[in-house]
């Protein structure tokens, strides 16, 4: 078979009135969002002081039109209308407020041990939290201020250069990975320490097992709480004339507060677009792995499915020696995969319940005969299951488009628009997601357009239209407000999901949760 190329419309979203519209931020300025039920529900806020006035201030700003001064740059980066006109109601102040102490903040976020600096400044938000339990009007959302050393400092890979304590010596460092070991595996060590190498075991050892990365970490210890959060950094908060302006090098405040405002939206509950063009019974699901970083043959698998309805519904497997080095892939036992999905349905069929006709699986990793029968067994009788891997090719060819300029040697130095398919064949092409948008007259990336490799690995199914789905489910991310990603929602915040998991094996899995605004 010749290959062949087609163009895929942008698809379309639904807003207010079922009207829609291809770009979220015009949908959202004329029709209003597609779940307008009033006033919006109450949140709270913690922060330093500094960074509640920040927030307060905020708040302002998101019941405030903006755009950029210069007309040319309101086509990237569209005007926002305010709140009340894209959301259907003003953005409230918070209900409480709950201040930290912003020295003893910074003198947490610089301590010596990354385990340490993650588990204790985000202790101190959630010891806030626990506060607002004792609310009798019950927050829908809790947004946290964090100040930028926390941001800069809380993170794996991130270098302390002042330290608010001594840190450890080689020796002490030692012997701590031997107690970890010990711990992990139940055994009591005894060990006689000279001067220079004195050692005290420390006190509490479930920091050592929980992510140093203080958003990982804090996003899966506040799931017990069951009220999502909205982390945000004090200086995305702050509004210099440049950033008011939309100056050229700088982020705009109109994107900013349409990207945020989405987000806090989708948070409480509610949602600002769903999809025409999802068909009836049919759900797609995203199945990705993230390797432990103790044990690199450890994964975890998590599962996110997706509805015409736009709810996400998480599920997230066992963890496992599911990675090879030898093959470099992942691959679930039979009885694993089958529990997997299952309990992926399972979930569904308690928040949604209608009946299934048809699922897709995407996955970046292949998946085996073995692996695919396991998921058939799970599906109810009469479903079909078609499984496509969706991975971005970074070796794959890249394409141009023509144009007339009247310089030859410039022709053809334009890239490709979004939506183009090259169709290898029946089972296999090329879907570029990313390229040039003619709604904003721009490519808004940085590098020449990798497109998606799609594959139809096993089960059968019309090509064009699993890319048309595709294509479709990259305009469903409610963290922002995008006319399209590069990457499905299937595939890009699966990993999301198992990457806040599975870092924090501490958390106790009767604290997960089904709903994808956790993970955001």
């Amino acid at each position: 078979m010749s290959d062949f190329f087609h163009y895929i419309e942008e698809p379309l979203l639904t807003f207010g009135q079922g009207q829609t519209a291809e770009d979220p931020r015009d949908g959202l300025s004329l029709f209003g969002p597609f779940e307008n039920t009033g006033t919006m529900p109450n949140h709270v806020v913690i922060g330093t002081k500094a960074g509640i006035k920040l927030w307060e201030s905020w708040c302002v700003e998101l019941n405030s039109p903006s755009a950029c001064v210069e007309v040319n740059r309101q086509r990237p980066w569209p005007p926002y209308p305010g709140f009340d006109i894209a959301f259907g109601s003003p953005w409230p102040l918070p209900i409480k407020e709950f201040t930290l102490n912003t020295e003893t903040l910074s003198s947490l976020a610089h301590k010596s041990d990354k385990n340490e600096r993650a588990y204790e400044v985000a202790g101190l938000y959630l010891g806030e939290m626990q506060k607002v339990q004792r609310l009798d009007n019950r927050p829908a959302l809790i947004v946290c201020v964090v100040p930028d050393e926390v941001y800069e400092n809380c993170r794996p890979k991130s270098s302390v250069k002042v330290k608010s304590d001594i840190p450890r010596s080689r020796e002490q460092n030692i012997h701590l990975k031997r107690a970890i070991k010990d711990h992990d595996s139940g055994q009591l060590r005894i060990d006689i320490f000279d001067d220079e190498a004195a050692f005290q075991q420390p006190d509490n050892f479930e920091q050592y097992g929980l992510s140093p990365d203080f958003r990982r970490q804090l996003k899966a210890r506040v799931m017990q709480n069951d009220i999502p959060i909205q982390i945000v950094k004090e200086s995305t908060l702050t509004v210099t004339e440049q950033i008011r302006n939309g100056d050229p090098g700088v982020n705009p405040l109109s994107d900013r507060l349409w990207n945020l405002g989405t987000g806090l939206f989708y948070k409480c509950g509610r949602k600002p677009w769903k999809t025409p063009w999802a068909r009836d019974g049919v759900c797609y699901v995203g199945l990705a792995y993230k390797r432990s970083e103790k044990d690199k043959s450890t994964a975890c698998c998590a599962a996110q499915l997706f509805l015409d309805s736009g709810d996400g519904i998480v599920f997230v497997g066992d963890f496992g020696p599911w990675y090879s080095e030898t093959s470099d892939e992942f691959h679930l036992p039979p009885d694993s995969a089958e529990k997997m999905l299952r309990g992926t349905l399972s979930a569904y069929e308690e928040q949604d319940g209608r009946p299934l006709k048809e699922v897709f699986l995407h996955s970046r990793s292949s998946i085996n005969k073995e692996e695919y029968h396991a998921f058939r067994r799970a599906l109810p009788a009469g479903v079909e299951l078609t499984v496509i891997r969706v991975r971005k090719d970074k070796l794959a060819p890249r394409l141009f488009r023509w144009d007339e300029h009247p310089k030859v040697g410039r022709r053809g130095m334009y890239p490709i628009l979004r939506g183009t398919f090259w169709q290898r064949n029946p089972r296999s092409g090329y879907l570029f997601t990313s390229g040039f948008k003619p709604r904003i007259g721009a490519y808004d990336g940085w590098e020449i357009p990798v497109p998606l490799s799609i594959t139809i690995q096993h089960g059968d199914g019309n090509l064009g239209q699993i890319a048309k789905d595709i294509l479709g489910l990259t305009k469903l991310n409610y963290n922002g407000c995008q006319l399209g990603e590069s990457e499905p929602i299937t595939v890009k915040y699966s990993s999301a999901i198992g990457e806040i998991l599975l870092a924090n094996p501490e958390v106790s899995r009767e604290y997960w949760r089904h709903n994808f605004k956790f993970y955001m």
